[in-house]
C-alpha cells in the first residue's frame, strides 16, 4: 500500500538542529469534551505531547480529528458548550489549567500567539492594520508610547514584505496572502515564545502559500520561533517541520521527526494518509483510499479508534486501546538524529499482550 519511495525528493534539503531539545510547552492527559444534545463529544482524548523551543512541529490528521481544538485549548480558548476535562498544560513550568482568566489574558499574544485559520474573520473590518498592531503592542505593554509602538508597527509590517503607506489601510482592501502576513504580525509584535499557526495556509493559492512557506521558515531562523503547525497539507509538513504528530480520533496515532514519518512511518494510519497523496512518479493510474470514515467522537469505537480502518487489524485492537510506545530501534538514553530521541506509535503491531508481542516491528 505505502511506498517510501514515491517520497524521494520531497523532503527540502533545509538545515535542520542536531542539538537536543529543551521542552518548552509540555502537554500532559488533555482531555477537551464538548456536550451536544446527543451526548458528549471527545474532541481530544487523554493526550500528551512535547513541544521543543526553537523547532515547527506539524500537527496533521482528517478534519475532525481534534487538530483545532488542541490548538485552542492550549490558549484555554475553548468556549462552551466545550470543556477542558482534565490534563496539564504545563508552559516553562507553569500549569496553564492553574492560572485565573486575567492572568491567561496577559499571556495570550506575549507568550503563546495564535494565527487564525481564516484572517479576514479574525481582524476587525473597522481597525487600520496599524491600530491592530498597536493595540496589541499596548495592551500587554502599556508603558509603550504610541509614536514607538507606530514605528514598531512600521518596522515589523516592511520586514515581512508590506509597505508602510498599507498600515493606514482596512482588512478589506489587502489581499489574502497580506492578510496573513498581517496576522503574523500581530504574532510577532510581542516576541511571543510559541506561535500556534491554525490551517494558516487553507485560503491561500500555491503561489503565495509557497512564498508564506519561506517566510515563516525565514521568520523562524531569525527569531527563533516556536510553531505549532496545524494542517492537514502533508506537503507542507515537509517543506517546514521539523517534527510530526500524527492526530486520529482525538487522540495521537503517532510523533516521530519528520524524515522518519514520510520515509519509515509505524502506524497503519500514517501510511495510508501518505499513501493517498496525489503523487505524479506514481505508476498506477488510481489513487489510493482509506475505506470507511473517521470515528463519531460521541460514541467512538471500543480499542483502537482507527480498527474498523486499518487493514492490519487484529482482535486485540477491538478492545483494548494501544498507548503511544516508543518503536525505534535506540537504545534507552541514546540520541536519535536530529536530536530527537524518539517514534512513538499507538498501535498493537509494535506493544505486549498480557507478557507476549503480538507482532513484531
Amino acid at each position: 500500500m505505502f511506498q517510501s519511495s514515491q517520497w524521494e525528493g520531497a523532503l527540502p534539503d533545509v538545515p535542520r538542529s542536531f542539538t537536543r531539545r529543551e521542552t518548552l510547552l509540555s502537554i500532559r492527559d488533555l482531555s477537551v469534551t464538548y456536550k451536544t444534545r446527543s451526548g458528549e463529544l471527545s474532541a481530544v482524548d487523554t493526550l500528551s505531547l512535547d513541544l521543543y523551543k526553537g523547532e515547527i512541529l506539524g500537527l496533521v490528521g482528517e478534519s475532525g480529528c481534534g487538530k483545532s481544538t488542541l490548538g485552542k485549548a492550549i490558549m484555554r480558548m475553548i468556549d462552551l458548550p466545550g470543556e477542558i476535562t482534565k490534563g496539564q498544560l504545563l508552559f516553562k513550568g507553569t500549569d496553564l489549567m492553574t492560572l485565573s482568566e486575567k492572568e491567561m489574558r496577559e499571556l495570550r499574544g506575549q507568550s503563546i500567539s495564535m494565527i487564525f485559520q481564516d484572517p479576514m474573520t479574525s481582524l476587525n473590518p473597522v481597525q487600520s492594520i496599524e491600530d491592530h498592531i498597536i493595540e496589541a503592542i499596548r495592551v500587554h505593554q502599556p508603558d509603550v508610547e504610541p509614536a514607538d509602538a507606530s514605528l514598531r508597527a512600521a518596522e515589523l509590517i516592511e520586514r515581512l514584505g508590506i509597505g508602510r503607506k498599507r498600515l493606514e489601510d482596512y482588512p478589506h482592501q489587502l489581499s489574502g496572502g497580506m492578510r496573513q502576513r498581517v496576522m503574523i504580525a500581530l504574532a510577532l509584535a510581542l516576541k511571543a515564545d510559541i506561535i500556534i499557526a491554525d490551517e494558516a495556509t487553507t485560503s491561500l493559492d500555491v503561489i503565495v502559500e509557497a512564498q508564506f512557506l519561506d517566510l515563516l521558515r525565514e521568520l523562524k531562523d531569525e527569531f527563533g520561533l516556536t510553531i505549532l503547525l496545524i494542517t492537514h497539507n502533508i506537503g507542507v509538513v515537509a517543506q517546514l517541520a521539523d517534527r510530526v504528530a500524527v492526530m486520529y480520533g482525538g487522540r495521537l496515532a503517532e510523533v516521530t521527526d519528520v524524515e522518519s514519518l514520510f520515509y519509515n512511518p509505524k502506524h497503519p494510519y500514517t501510511q495510508g494518509l501518505l499513501a493517498s497523496v496525489p503523487n505524479i512518479d506514481l505508476q498506477s493510474t488510481h489513487l489510493h483510499r482509506m475505506d470507511g470514515l473517521p470515528p463519531n467522537l460521541i460514541s467512538p469505537p471500543a480499542g483502537c479508534r482507527f480498527h474498523p480502518r486499518c487493514p492490519e487489524a487484529m482482535e486485540i485492537c477491538t478492545q483494548q486501546q494501544p498507548w503511544l510506545v516508543r518503536v525505534d530501534d535506540i537504545g534507552e538514553g541514546d540520541e536519535r538524529v536530529g536530536g530527537y530521541d524518539k517514534h512513538l506509535a499507538a498501535c498493537w503491531l509494535h506493544q505486549e499482550y498480557e507478557g507476549t508481542k503480538v507482532r513484531r516491528y
